[in-house]
């Protein structure tokens, strides 16, 4: 009897802690507090190849379920997640994959509000990559802050634009949404030719930025540590090789669960990291170099700025999903309006006191400005959040990259890499470790921030969020376009397209110098 009484007394405990537990949860979620964890943003990017953040900081907003039948115990918070061995939570669906894409519809669910998503917009384009921002105003002056502000207003432009392209007319006179995410809306503009050329050209962009951001997250990780830790025997490749085989384990990551725990915490982290950042250059505000700044341009260096600013600005890849999930998706033009113009301002100020601090020495990452008492500590936490943001970009890009090449069906070009019972084929995982030594190899060539940056910020950056969205408004919706639409459609796609081939070849003339200088060394 004491047993039975002392079973049942236990039993009471943990779901009283179990109901606790799930209770907080839910307070920080209706809070705009409560990121999702990073295997629901993943499920996003499976649900269409596409709707996930791979920038810094990224995390979508947790969906709750509604509880099962009476009495049962409701999951807690976090715990719905995706698993390629089939073990983890699925909804009553037919197949996992319907699964996951009905629990992320919102079919059911509560939906996040404006303010919720605002919060994930604001991860997207706040993250570490600003760091490099103020790189970008030593080599554009006043003409990089301007362009700090025109990227805001172009981004915000074709984000809502490329909403729009997941809506038409039907018979009614009724706006109906008729598309669900940027892969479909690439489809609908190559069809009836080419159904699918375009939902490809916008899966292999995807692939492009997730695979360099993995690259960036190793090459900061070598820089900071370096710039750290100066007097120990240890080169910045040493520190990227270190950081690589601490990161060799994602190859074996069938959910992201255990690193979600901390994401929203880094996030937060960063936050503060800026701000000290930004106290440090206040405190020497008698000392600014306001003669620095100029209205001049360093024409061979410039162009890879565009590509640092447009880079920070990326967040179009995830919007479809995110407008679908909001409560009222009226509310998403005042909720992009908000977000740019509070990016704009804080990444204008941040660049131009970090620059006005450091005039001429400003370097790639700014953090290695700071003096030495401090720069170990802040650079230390950048390094811990780079190194816990790498799984997601990659486990993203490995989804993609599996689905595309080895899953889809009778178009997949090579043999399924699970077996039957779900795990993962040893050549499988041989090829995921491939990528993650992959990422390392082009860390230690190519060891520079600004260009890496650069680079993909005008090949994929400017892809994804100029050229790609105005290119789609014309084509699906001209005959219903005002003409200062056409205009703006136009004069993006122009310019866009002069600073991504600008902004790529110079990024690419200076990777491919780096390259060879490395390998001379």
């Amino acid at each position: 009897m004491a047993t039975l009484l002392r079973s049942k007394l236990s039993n009471v405990a943990t779901s009283v802690s179990n109901k606790s537990q799930a209770k907080m949860s839910g307070v920080f979620a209706r809070m705009g507090f409560q990121a999702a964890t990073d295997e629901e943003a993943v499920g996003f990017a499976h649900c269409d190849d596409l709707d996930m953040e791979h920038r810094q900081g990224l995390q979508m907003d947790i969906l709750k379920s509604d509880g099962g039948e009476e009495g049962a115990e409701p999951p807690l918070e976090g715990d719905i997640h995706y698993q390629r061995d089939g073990t983890g939570p699925l909804p009553p669906s037919a197949s996992k994959e319907a699964g996951v894409c009905s629990e992320l519809s919102g079919q059911g669910k509560p939906k996040i509000t404006a303010w919720e998503a605002g919060w994930n917009v604001t991860n997207a384009i706040q993250g570490m990559f600003v760091l490099g921002l103020p790189y970008a105003i030593l080599h554009g002056g006043y003409l990089g802050l301007f362009l700090i502000i025109f990227a805001a207003v172009v981004c915000c432009y074709t984000g809502k634009i490329l909403i729009a392209c997941l809506y038409e007319e039907n018979e009614d006179g009724e706006i109906v949404r008729v598309r669900d995410s940027y892969v479909d809306i690439a489809n609908a503009c190559c069809a009836p030719r080419f159904p699918t050329l375009g939902g490809r050209i916008v899966n292999v962009a995807q692939i492009i930025e997730l695979v360099m951001t993995c690259i960036l997250y190793v090459v900061v990780s070598g820089n900071l540590m370096y710039n750290s830790f100066p007097n120990l025997p240890v080169s910045q490749k040493s520190w990227s090789i270190i950081a690589t085989a601490v990161l060799l384990p994602c190859a074996f990551l069938k959910n992201l669960k255990a690193v979600s725990k901390f994401s929203l915490l880094c996030t937060l982290a960063h936050f503060v990291i800026n701000i000290l950042v930004i106290a440090y250059c206040l405190s020497r505000a008698r000392d600014w170099a306001w003669d620095k700044v100029k209205f001049y341009i360093d024409v061979k260096k410039f162009p890879i700025s565009i590509g640092i600013i447009v880079f920070s600005y990326t967040s179009q890849i995830f919007l479809p999903s995110l407008e679908g999930n909001m409560q009222n998706p009226k509310e998403f033009h005042c909720m992009m309006n908000w977000t740019h113009i509070a990016a704009c301002i804080l990444k204008g100020l941040f660049a131009l006191v970090a620059y006005l601090t450091w005039a001429d020495e400003t370097k790639e990452v700014i953090t290695d400005n700071l003096p030495s008492t401090i720069r170990a500590v802040v650079n230390i936490f950048l390094v811990a959040k780079a190194l816990l943001s790498y799984p997601l970009p990659f486990f993203a890009a490995v989804e993609v990259l599996e689905r595309s090449l080895f899953q889809d069906g009778n178009r997949a070009f090579f043999p399924n890499c699970y077996g039957g019972d779900g795990r993962l084929k040893s050549w499988g995982l041989t090829l995921r470790c491939a990528l993650v030594v992959f990422t390392l190899l082009m860390a230690i060539y190519v060891p520079h921030f600004a260009l890496l940056m650069g680079l993909t910020g005008s090949l994929t950056g400017a892809g994804l969020c100029f050229l790609l969205p105005s290119l789609f408004h014309l084509k699906l919706l001209w005959r219903k376009l005002l003409w200062h639409h056409v205009f703006f459609d136009v004069a993006i796609f122009v310019i866009g397209g002069i600073c991504s081939v600008s902004g790529f070849i110079h990024s690419l003339e200076g990777l491919i110098e780096a390259f060879r200088t490395n390998a001379e060394d």
